[in-house]
């Protein structure tokens, strides 16, 4: 037993260190509606922010956006910028703010890689 235990005190583990080169595609594995009211549950804030993200993208591009993308946008390193400025805006209540940042968002679906 004491030399089991002694094994294991001195094998190496090799713990990753660093996240994968390309880290795997999200699916779109859940309705957008979900998705939101999740995030309502979570966060206010983020809820309404997201939403107001959701319909910028909806009247500068002429698209909506999937579940997988706005995941994207909120997940990838610290998040696009305009979604986290919206949901921001939206916990302070600044309409200003986010009337400007809709007219930011952009239109080449970066966030879905």
């Amino acid at each position: 037993m004491a030399a089991a235990v002694l094994g294991l005190a001195t094998t190496p583990t090799h713990a990753q260190t660093a996240p994968p080169a390309t880290a795997p595609p999200i699916a779109d594995d859940m309705p957008l509606a979900d998705y939101l009211g999740l995030l309502a549950q979570i966060s206010p804030a983020a809820h309404d922010g997201a939403a107001a993200y959701l319909h910028a993208i909806q009247q500068r591009c002429g698209r909506p956006v999937r579940t997988a993308e706005l995941r994207r946008a909120m997940a990838d390193g610290d998040g696009d910028p305009v979604l986290m400025g919206m949901i921001r805006a939206s916990h302070l209540r600044d309409a200003n703010a986010l009337a400007q940042l809709g007219q930011r968002v952009t239109c080449d679906r970066r966030s879905e890689r």
